[in-house]
């Protein structure tokens, strides 16, 4: 199996590469519009900010590859968020893959920190990425914005208020949460992926 971890100028790509190796998976990182077309897999990770993350997708040509590819894509953290409509993040237009926005974390509640860092729970738990994992279990989250609630949902996250920890459309599936980071659940998590 084949097995790319898209690179852009976004952060954390090296964990997800490490993640992979734990359970047995070797990934190719590239930006190469070629190689990540003949991919089984393709995971889009990142940790960053949204509208240069965005520019340097589109100075390459791979916000069109990245929506037009038909094997199972992952987004994580970023990487799901720039799968999106729109993000707050300094006003960028996204993928558009999920009908989706991303809002940042707002509160008056001063011992409430923004961004959300830690782990916290995972609920409503949907479709074939989820397989034995039980509802309520913890994953490791860093992040100032979320992408609210709606139709792609599978998986529900409640910080200041509920809101997507995954979504699903088609072939392309996004986690907020790091799996990379999130212990054993995490491995199933990346583990399903690749059986899909």
């Amino acid at each position: 199996m084949k097995i790319v971890v898209v690179q852009y100028n976004a952060g954390n790509i090296q964990s997800v590469v490490y993640a992979l190796e734990r359970i047995g998976a070797t990934a190719l990182v590239t930006d190469d519009a070629v190689e990540i077309k003949s991919a089984d897999k393709v995971i889009f990770p990142g940790v960053g900010e949204a509208s240069t993350a965005m520019q340097y997708l589109q100075e390459r040509g791979l916000d069109v590859l990245i929506k037009n590819l038909t094997q199972p894509v992952l987004g994580i953290c970023l990487g799901m968020q720039l799968m999106c409509t729109h993000s707050e993040e300094n006003n960028t237009t996204c993928l558009g893959i999920f009908e989706a926005q991303v809002k940042q974390f707002k509160t008056n509640d001063a011992a409430i920190k923004v961004p959300q860092i830690g782990w916290n729970t995972i609920t409503d738990l949907k479709t074939p990425l989820f397989k034995d994992i039980a509802e309520n279990n913890f994953a490791y989250f860093v992040h100032g914005y979320f992408a609210a609630l709606g139709k792609h949902t599978i998986g529900t996250t409640n910080y200041i208020q509920d809101y997507s920890s995954a979504l699903h459309k088609d072939n392309f599936y996004g986690v907020q949460f790091h799996p990379e980071k999130s212990a054993l659940i995490g491995d199933q998590i990346l583990q399903n992926f690749l059986s899909l």
